[in-house]
């Protein structure tokens, strides 16, 4: 048994995350604020079922408190640190480019701090395909230039990876850093356009498409992105000098267009499309060459977009309640 220490564990991720290390009979202690950037009440019944487990435990704090996240270091032994917890989304960063700043990169460096101070020598912490931006050769690797940043997101993303390097060189850390690539699938956050193209079809609401369709994702299934993260976990327990950066995607992309036709074809609803220009901020496509996290870590993604579609809507008709 182990126990990891997950940041943002309410949340998509985090919480989903957290149920499988409970099922692998670990110990989890979770960090979240519950902030209102989406209801609150969501985050509330990701982590529900979680509490009822004696080897979960949850604080309410923010990462940007040192000194919270420093009496909950003291107050548990921790293995391993996951850190799920940000200021998400590209659009919203251009607005308050500051919270972006102060939450991703003060709260990350709080947490490194913390794990030195603790000798913690294990970290694996979510990074983004955003950092590629709009770099023109797919799919996009690990080891291509990415000093182009072209939203604040993106930019804290990236500062995050050099930060966690500092660490490792100057304090003997294993980390990780994942750029995960659009994660979707059950209990996905109401901002993110799966879950409301899903709920605006089901409302019979017109579906706002930026840009002409061809803009182009790759999609990755939740499963997918949880078996990622716990063996890049695993590795960094197994192993000695560990600084990677991971693509952790499904290097498969799909074009807006056919995003909203899947979505359409599993409701049995004719999508009403309302076109767009295209916002500032938006990368044109992701595509993930993940070739390197399966020759490292073993990842392999499994599931179809089509299936995870289906997943999803079966999920989101029975808690469709709470994204009212």
């Amino acid at each position: 048994m182990k126990t990891y220490l997950i940041t943002g564990g309410a949340g998509f991720i985090g919480s989903t995350l957290s149920q499988k290390l409970l099922e692998q009979g670990n110990k989890v202690v979770v960090i979240d604020n519950f902030c209102a950037f989406y209801n609150p009440k969501i985050k509330e019944n990701n982590v529900k079922n979680l509490l009822k487990n004696e080897n979960f435990k949850l604080y309410r704090n923010d990462i940007r408190d040192r000194q919270a996240i420093k009496q909950i270091f003291d107050e548990n032994q921790i293995d391993v640190v996951m850190n799920l917890a940000a200021m998400a989304g590209v659009r919203p960063s251009i607005e308050n480019p500051i919270l972006y700043q102060e939450v991703n990169c003060l709260g990350l460096q709080n947490i490194l701090e913390e794990m030195r101070a603790h000798d913690v020598k294990n970290g694996v912490f979510a990074s983004s395909s955003s950092v590629y931006g709009n770099c023109k050769e797919v799919p996009f690797r690990e080891d291509m230039i990415v000093d182009y940043a072209i939203s604040p997101y993106a930019a804290t993303k990236k500062a995050n990876e050099v930060m966690a390097h500092v660490y490792h060189k100057l304090f003997d850390m294993n980390i990780i850093m994942l750029r995960f690539f659009t994660v979707y699938g059950p209990k996905q956050r109401p901002d993110l356009a799966i879950n409301k193209f899903t709920r605006l079809m089901i409302e019979d609401k017109e579906i706002p498409m930026f840009g002409d369709g061809t803009t182009s994702r790759d999609y990755t299934y939740i499963d997918d992105i949880v078996d990622g993260i716990i063996k890049s976990c695993n590795y960094c327990i197994n192993n000695k000098d560990v600084y990677e950066i991971l693509n952790i995607g499904n290097s498969s992309p799909t074009t807006l267009k056919e995003m909203i036709e899947t979505i359409g074809e599993t409701l049995g609803i004719k999508p009403k499309i309302k076109q767009l220009p295209m916002q500032p901020g938006d990368v044109d496509r992701t595509y993930a060459d993940v070739s390197k996290a399966k020759k490292l870590i073993g990842y392999e993604p499994k599931t179809p977009f089509k299936e995870g579609i289906k997943n999803f809507v079966d999920w989101y008709k029975k808690n469709k309640e709470l994204y009212v």
